[in-house]
């Protein structure tokens, strides 16, 4: 009896150790086809790809790796953008350690289908697209062959990261290759629509929505996290923008040149402050301008003010210096922040001339270093006499004249010049014209 018991208690510890391991092997059989338990985080990539971008996706990956995210999903809607922001995106997306995918929602164009090749997986709704991915330069001309070349073997590279065809990613940055079977003949930019992103195996799926995707992706029950950017964010993403870049200079200097001419300080100097203080807040919020770009910044606004009280032209040199200087540093495009300073340089220009053609140099900030104090003879200021009382006076020379020198008019010693030639010593003379200080004489 007493056997029967020990071998009845085995074999139930026995069924209850299998059942749970079965249960334990069900459940995380059925954790990783739902996802239960895991954290996505959901990052949007909208509109132009800029350095604002760059700050917005290194903070929420950042966060992502931090929370020991499992899954990170970046929902494309982008025409493109920077090729430099891009390329940053692009590093900090193949360092990450966790798994990316790319949901291409409506387009991923020029930089954003690069920042898409470097995700490890990319689905897209029906209707999207993914290309076209030519080097474009600020004034809407083709880059340079060397930039060009530089960005086909990012794309190339890119591809190859993920074990995708290089081909496709390089046709759609270089129009010299023929894919004509996907509608880019040579000459043309390769742009993949979703069926053919599958053939060519760049896209693994086509879903209509996230939910969709959650399910292809096994997530379906995770803990979705969404992002979306800060206030701070979004302004400096509208602040760095490089259309806007120009326009607020532009403002900025304008604004100051307008205030030059307008007594104390008022509504032009306080757009111009303003407009500048918006352009170094963008770039701060983006990572761009440092402290370095600041104290530049507070060195030239001072010893520009200085020059207006105390002119003397070397610290207003210096203070324009300083200033271009700190836009300079808190830009990484040199060749975009001269254009953007030689267009408000010119603005400045225009409306300079325009004022100084209306109002002149007598008001505002002009008034401090323009000397207006003029010695009038009705003031009694008289800089020479002018002896009209010597006119038709004859004397004698009392030195050669040649043709300048002196004689003597009723006593009187007077500096004259000869009207024509040489006139000897002890010649007599008469004063013919007074001019001033010039008495004129000739030969009697």
């Amino acid at each position: 009896m007493k056997k029967h018991a020990i071998l009845l208690v085995l074999f139930l510890s026995i069924v209850a150790t299998v059942v749970s391991i079965t249960a334990d092997f069900h459940s995380q059989v059925y954790a990783e086809e739902d996802g239960t338990g895991k954290l996505v985080y959901v990052i949007p990539i909208e509109n132009e790809v800029e350095r604002g971008l760059e700050a917005f996706i290194k903070r929420t990956t950042s966060e992502a790796a931090e929370a020991n995210a499992d899954h990170i999903i970046f929902e494309i809607n982008t025409p493109g953008g920077r090729v430099d922001a891009a390329e940053n995106i692009g590093e900090i997306l193949q360092d990450l350690e966790i798994e990316t995918t790319s949901f291409i929602t409506v387009k991923a164009l020029s930089a954003g289908s690069y920042i898409a090749l470097n995700t490890d997986n990319i689905y897209m709704k029906p209707q999207t697209s993914m290309g076209a991915s030519g080097v474009i330069t600020s004034d809407g001309n083709a880059a340079d062959k060397k930039a060009q070349s530089a960005w086909v073997a990012s794309m190339r590279g890119a591809a190859i990261s993920k074990e995708r065809d290089p081909l496709y990613a390089e046709a759609m940055a270089n129009a010299s290759l023929d894919v004509p079977e996907y509608g880019a003949p040579e000459g043309e930019f390769l742009t993949l629509d979703a069926t053919n992103a599958m053939e060519v195996g760049y896209a693994n799926g086509i879903v209509n929505h996230r939910t969709e995707l959650l399910s292809q992706l096994s997530l379906t029950q995770a803990e979705v996290v969404e992002n979306e950017t800060t206030v701070a964010e979004g302004i400096a993403r509208f602040l760095t923008n490089p259309i806007v870049v120009p326009i607020l200079l532009s403002l900025a200097s304008v604004g100051l040149i307008v205030e030059l001419y307008s007594p104390g300080f008022g509504i032009p100097g306080s757009i111009g402050l303003s407009s500048l203080v918006l352009y170094f807040y963008g770039h701060i919020v983006a990572g761009l301008a440092g402290y370095e770009s600041i104290v530049l910044l507070v060195l030239g606004i001072v010893l520009i003010i200085i020059e207006i009280f105390a002119p003397g032209g070397i610290l207003g040199f210096i203070g324009i210096g300083a200033i271009v200087g700190s836009l300079f540093t808190s830009s990484n495009d040199p060749g975009h922040m001269a254009m953007s300073i030689a267009i408000a340089i010119i603005a400045s220009i225009i409306v300079a001339v325009i004022l100084f053609k209306t109002i002149g140099l007598e008001k505002g900030a002009f008034r401090h270093i323009i000397l207006r104090d003029r010695t009038t003879t009705e003031q009694g200021y008289v800089s020479t006499v002018n002896r009209l009382e010597l006119l038709g006076k004859e004397g004698v020379t009392l030195t050669p004249l040649r043709p300048s020198g002196a004689a003597e008019f009723d006593n009187e010693r007077v500096d004259v010049v000869s009207e024509s030639g040489f006139i000897d010593v002890n010649s007599t003379v008469k004063i013919v014209k007074v001019e001033g200080a010039r008495h004129v004489v000739r030969k009697i």
